[in-house]
């Protein structure tokens, strides 16, 4: 059987959906796909231990990765040597032109978690992309407001994140079978884009997401030599940075560097999905590996620091750039909100280039110069820290796993927090939209992730809020139901939202992710 899309063909979808782009699915399709399926299963085969007994630690069979000396990662590629500002956000028009236009260095053109996969912007994003990539774009506000592209050479380097190993592409069948979101997205960038880009003299650059392991990196590994020998484009060509946003990567981090070291532009802190993943791993391993309210974890607790700490030495050693985290603070029209915002921007980007970080990630346009700024001090001409090894810096297995000594307490006041971000971001992303702003912080698929995790894991380790009541199912549906009527929207845009929060955030199973279950719900 052939590639066989069945998603509506709207005006310009030929220019995405080429011959040769559909070729190239259904080739990483059958070389891929059931090693993909494979790996999904080990994943949860070792949840399953580990809500046994089992712990995490540094893989034995691996040590002789770690322990050589001599290995390094490929040398930064044109656009990628200096990254000190990174922005991140959804393909849509505006978004597209506004992040380009920033003064960042990096653009992170998010597929992923940022964006709803519906089909109209699975394939609409490619198309904004490609239209930037040949200056064609341009977009008018409903107020009227024109916004086109600043000179080439002030322009962000676009780096794309496609959708994690887990998600599915349903309006792309190969031989029948659903592909995968994550080759769908590769694909139709690369043969649409990954030419233009080397004229550019650029490349085609991938930020790879919520991978478990260094076998998932050789999975992607294998799509890069397979992609690239199918274009016939040199190999490593391809770069990307992949973000350790799940625990169990965390302890693989040299090994994945290694894995795609022909292709690899270094590492990322992606803390918020790291949190999450914290949770869903020991969610069944009662108050040791509880986490309290998410709004107070911040990165200088154990765990997380460690974490931190321990990319930045992983990547140096080894030549590769490290990325910090995700300042998900937003301006705010009331000055008081925004000089609380900026302040902890500031602290935290201070933190991080202090820690030896390259570079570091801002949701907003508004925020970009805050991050500069503090980079440029530490930086000054030099476009990297590549050169501070870190060598001080010794994390052990058990400093990565010191979770239950993370203070804070679990409170109702949280509880709500987590359950109004939770329906408010499912209303949004079942309407299309991936990134929210709510209560003054950009919330993706990332954060609502926590919120209901959270709640899931209180509901089924018997927590009492800080009020003395017991977190339960009864009453996560009465705050869900009055956190609504407080929202003073029409709740009736809510129903749906609210149906699916429940069924992720008290439903005996645990849904590995909500977007799983939600994007069941899409047409």
């Amino acid at each position: 059987m052939a590639v066989e899309v069945t998603g509506p063909m709207n005006e310009r979808y030929d220019e995405i959906l080429t011959e040769q782009a559909l070729e190239l699915i259904g080739l990483l399709h059958r070389e891929l796909n059931p090693r993909r399926l494979e790996l999904l299963d080990r994943r949860r085969a070792r949840v399953a231990e580990i809500a046994a007994g089992a712990d995490l630690g540094f893989l034995a069979e691996t040590a002789a990765v770690r322990d050589d000396p001599n290995w390094r990662v490929a040398s930064a590629a044109p656009g990628l040597v200096d990254r000190r500002v990174e922005i991140t956000g959804p393909t849509d028009r505006k978004m597209t032109i506004n992040a380009l236009n920033s003064g960042a260095k990096v653009w992170l053109a998010d597929h992923e978690d940022a964006n709803t996969p519906l089909w109209e912007n699975v394939i609409g994003g490619q198309l904004n992309l490609l239209d930037a990539i040949t200056r064609k774009i341009d977009f008018t506000s409903e107020a009227g407001k024109s916004y086109e592209l600043k000179p080439d050479e002030e322009l962000a380097t676009i780096v794309v994140r496609p959708r994690g190993w887990h998600l599915p592409e349903k309006h792309l069948l190969v031989d029948g079978a659903p592909t995968s979101g994550s080759l769908v997205d590769f694909a139709l960038y690369l043969v649409a884009c990954g030419r233009l880009q080397l004229d550019r003299v650029q490349g085609p650059y991938f930020y790879l997401p919520k991978m478990e392991s260094h076998l998932e990196a050789r999975l992607w590994n294998d799509a890069f030599v397979l992609a690239q020998d199918f274009l016939g484009i040199p190999r490593g060509t391809i770069r990307a940075t992949v973000l350790i946003e799940t625990f169990p990567a965390a302890f693989e981090m040299e090994e994945i560097l290694y894995e795609l070291r022909e292709h690899s532009a270094g590492l990322n802190a992606g803390r918020w999905d790291f949190m999450f993943s914290v949770i869903k791993t020991f969610r069944t391993r009662g108050k040791a590996f509880q986490l309290p309210d998410r709004n107070s974890v911040t990165m200088t607790v154990p765990f997380m620091r460690a974490y931190t700490e321990l990319l930045v030495r992983t990547c140096h050693k080894r030549g590769a750039h490290a990325i910090g985290g995700m300042a998900a603070f937003i301006p705010s029209k009331d000055p008081a909100v925004n000089e609380q915002a900026f302040a902890k921007v500031e602290a935290d980007k201070r933190r991080e280039a202090g820690d030896g970080f390259d570079g570091s990630w801002v949701a907003h346009p508004g925020m970009v110069e805050t991050c500069r700024k503090v980079f440029d001090e530490v930086l000054g001409s030099a476009p990297n820290q590549l050169d501070r090894l870190r060598e001080e810096v010794s994390v052990t297995a058990a400093d990565l796993l010191d979770i239950g000594s993370t203070p804070g307490q679990v409170t109702e006041a949280g509880l709500r927090n987590n359950v109004s971000v939770a329906i408010q971001y499912l209303a949004a992303w079942l309407e299309g939209t991936g990134a929210v702003g709510i209560f003054n912080l950009m919330e993706d698929a990332a954060t609502a992730e926590i919120s209901r995790s959270q709640i899931w894991q209180w509901i089924h380790n018997d927590v009492t809020l800080d009020t003395g009541k017991p977190v339960t199912a009864s009453l996560v549906t009465q705050i869900a139901d009055e956190e609504i009527t407080n929202l003073g929207d029409d709740p009736k845009r809510f129903e749906a939202a609210r149906e699916l929060f429940l069924e992720v955030a008290i439903a005996d199973d645990y849904a590995d992710f909500l977007t799983l279950p939600a994007y069941d719900r899409m047409p």
